[in-house]
């Protein structure tokens, strides 16, 4: 597999591709399989469906990962939390936690009500070629909580904030239950097929530089450092939107880290790329035009050439209005532009 060899630095005959949220509404397939499940939470947990929205991407655009179709906020509902997918207005969690008793009433056994993304995982290794990577991935613990103690998503995390400042120990408290809850999803996502694990921490960035490796960052590493520690052969992935400006204090016991869009893929290389591979970067945006794709992937190949330890991406997920042809193109212009 040459996204698990780029993982861990070894030579590969071209840079794998694979795109975050490439199975996505972009794809009338997707669409298509959506429409057989009630609602979206009913969608995460038909395992058939998952698994079939997780090789579309596959099969249509030639990526070399797939990543099982799911939601990071699995976790949160199989932990108690009640979930709903409001149209327009994304993930809602009605009755937020708001004081330590919430934290307590956090039921211990997700890891074990999470069967279906499992199963899922072990459908579509079942399906996926020999060749093909699967990753499985989870929330980071900060992201989760913030969508915990937010009751959905926020434009200030001013709720979150306040707790990390006025209440860390609260905090901190409900990041450790999480953390705990994230390794034992992720160890089970490998047993089950995965051949890597991603963690993604949508919202570090919100976070300023010591508040983000107290509250974030360190809670990545926890999960990370069980993870190598009971499964040295799969790669785990790291990807911290909107840290880009941390990067010299990035360190740890992982594999590669995920670069994002706002960060430029060249201090990334002089940061981080002597210890990590590197995954990224590309503004999604540019799906929109060809011309900009092929500039878009010409300037990272300038900047990270066909050294080993390379996997092109997205700086961040796919868009419902993006073209499949576009999609499909960029896939073909990265192989073709790596090749060794």
């Amino acid at each position: 597999m040459i996204f698990i060899d780029a993982c861990f630095k070894k030579p590969t005959p071209t840079a794998p591709a694979w795109l975050m949220r490439q199975a996505g509404r972009y794809l009338s397939e997707y669409l298509a399989t959506r429409a057989k499940a009630k609602d979206f939470i009913d969608f995460c947990r038909r395992s058939d469906l998952a698994a079939e929205a997780t090789l579309q991407p596959v099969e249509i655009l030639g990526v070399d990962a797939a990543i099982i179709f799911s939601d990071i906020l699995v976790v949160p509902l199989e932990m108690g939390m009640k979930l709903e997918f409001e149209r327009g207005a994304g993930p809602v969690l009605p009755r937020p936690i708001q004081n330590e008793s919430d934290i307590d009433g956090l039921s211990d056994n997700a890891v074990d009500r999470l069967g279906y993304v499992y199963d899922a995982l072990r459908l579509t290794r079942e399906h996926l070629a020999p060749d093909k990577a699967l990753i499985g991935f989870a929330g980071s613990p900060w992201t989760l909580a913030t969508y915990m103690i937010e009751g959905g998503g926020s434009k200030t995390y001013a709720i979150a904030k306040k707790m990390a400042y006025s209440a860390p120990d609260m905090l901190h408290k409900l990041l450790r239950k999480l953390s705990d809850a994230i390794s034992g999803y992720l160890l089970r996502q490998i047993d089950a097929g995965a051949n890597a694990v991603q963690i993604f921490d949508s919202w570090g960035g919100a976070l300023e530089k010591e508040a983000f490796f107290e509250f974030s960052w360190s809670y990545m590493l926890k999960i990370a450092e069980r993870i190598k520690s009971a499964r040295p052969d799969i790669p785990v992935i790291l990807f911290s939107k909107g840290a880009g400006g941390y990067l010299e204090s990035i360190g740890g016991d992982f594999d590669a880290f995920g670069v994002d869009w706002n960060t430029p893929i060249e201090r990334a290389k002089n940061l981080l790329f002597d210890r990590y591979a590197l995954q990224g970067n590309m503004e999604p945006a540019r799906l929109y035009d060809k011309a900009a794709i092929e500039s878009g992937v010409r300037e990272i190949a300038r900047v990270m050439g066909k050294a080993d330890g390379y996997i092109f991406n997205l700086g961040h997920g796919m868009q419902p209005d993006f073209s499949r042809e576009n999609a499909k193109f960029l896939v073909d212009f990265v192989h073709q532009t790596f090749a060794r």
